[in-house]
């Protein structure tokens, strides 16, 4: 009886790898909010813009570090290259004074998640057999995701040890970055490439030569990412609610225990179901959270709301990432993932500016709905995408 394959080391080391990072980032993550609005006394506008330019800034280093790592088959230095960039930008936030300070703290980590992303989802796709594709992307998603929900428990037990003194915390989550960025650098290995390098053609030319069914899965991306604004505006309705500035962090560690739980078995199911269905029903869950968080002033609806936005992270972002990888011709695999995270990240900096727009202008309620509208448009748009990817050409 035939044994189905099992996942490769790179995989493994690249989860571990990636909760260390997010052990790190989502320390920052979960008190930035408090940070910004709180410490520094800046409005939720201003949250938005940071977040929304961090984020699309990642998606313009994923669009270079992409094709780059296609014309040249190397996986390795672009991962660790981006790793050790974002290990480099942590000491920066306990540093920071102002919003412009902090825009440059989460410009450069952003910057490094952006060099490091299409390669590292490449590299998975390089040495994972189509048959457990979706079981690949999902640990690796499930194991950052581990290291995001232990991160706000973290920074709540950090909070309470050190009087809430948010910059002394800070300087505590440089540890795991550093250490992510050595697992990296010592461990990863590159993986086996089976096709010559690309011509030296211009550097953005290999984009027109994308297919049709990785174009219109760009276009489905962009329109789910409209919909999806910052975690951080998860937090801030905790705070609205009535969490203290200490307690905040617990909205974010409730977003990840659904997505940690969720993200593994969603990439297994994908191997044996329809990735489609899997993506129409994590659409499902975001319209379905939003809609909640609207209109509860209540912790049972911000709970309700919280954990449904984690499980439609479980039931996306691995499945988009496998769903890419079916798509996409082998020698423009990392080229195809840069372009689908660089169409996200213009559309998250779109939402994350709209979303702090929205908040101060006419309050949470208002952000919720936008957000529950547009991702009702994403769900009718992929009820048109082709259930069954084309074979990718060799």
């Amino acid at each position: 009886m035939a044994t189905r394959p099992r996942l490769p080391r790179n995989v493994w080391t690249l989860g571990f790898v990636s909760l260390l990072m997010d052990l790190s980032s989502e320390i920052y993550h979960s008190l930035l909010p408090a940070f910004i609005t709180l410490v520094l006394g800046l409005p939720a506008t201003a949250l938005g813009a940071i977040d929304g330019v961090a984020e699309a800034t990642a998606s313009f280093a994923k669009l270079a570090s992409g094709r780059l790592s296609d014309r040249t088959l190397r996986r390795k230095p672009w991962v660790v290259a981006g790793y050790g960039l974002a290990a480099l930008s942590k000491p920066l936030f306990p540093l920071a004074m102002s919003a412009a300070a902090v825009m440059v703290a989460r410009f450069a980590d952003r910057v490094g998640k952006g060099i490091r992303g299409a390669p590292r989802d490449a590299m998975i796709a390089d040495e994972t057999p189509a048959e457990i594709r979706g079981k690949a992307f999902g640990l690796r998603q499930a194991l950052d995701t581990a290291g995001a929900l232990l991160a706000p428990l973290a920074a709540i037990a950090l909070m309470a040890l050190l009087a809430s003194d948010i910059r002394a915390v800070f300087w505590f989550a440089v540890v795991p970055a550093a250490c992510s960025f050595l697992l990296a650098l010592l461990v990863l290995r590159e993986p086996e490439h089976h096709n010559p390098p690309t011509k030296r053609a211009p550097l953005f030319s290999g984009f027109r030569e994308l297919n049709r069914p990785t174009k219109r899965l760009l276009a489905v991306g962009f329109l789910f990412m409209l919909a999806r604004f910052s975690e951080a505006f998860l937090i801030l309705k905790g705070i609205e609610i009535g969490l203290s500035e200490a307690l905040s962090p617990l909205t974010l560690a409730l977003f990840n225990l659904a997505y940690v739980v969720l993200a593994y078995p969603a990439g297994a199911l994908s191997d044996r179901t329809s990735p489609r269905t899997l993506l129409a029903a994590g659409i499902v869950a975001l319209i379905g959270g939003n809609l909640i968080l609207a209109w509860t002033s209540s912790y049972a609806g911000l709970i309700v709301g919280v954990l449904l936005w984690g499980a439609h992270m479980a039931l996306t972002q691995g499945i988009f990432s496998r769903m890419i990888a079916d798509r996409a011709p082998e020698h423009l695999r990392a080229t195809s993932f840069g372009a689908f995270w660089f169409v996200s990240g213009i559309a998250s900096l779109l939402a994350s500016l709209a979303a702090g727009l929205l908040w101060d202008r006419d309050g949470s309620s208002a952000t919720f709905i936008a957000s529950a509208g547009t991702a009702t448009v994403a769900l009718a748009m992929l009820s048109l995408l082709s259930s069954e990817p084309p074979v990718p050409a060799r």
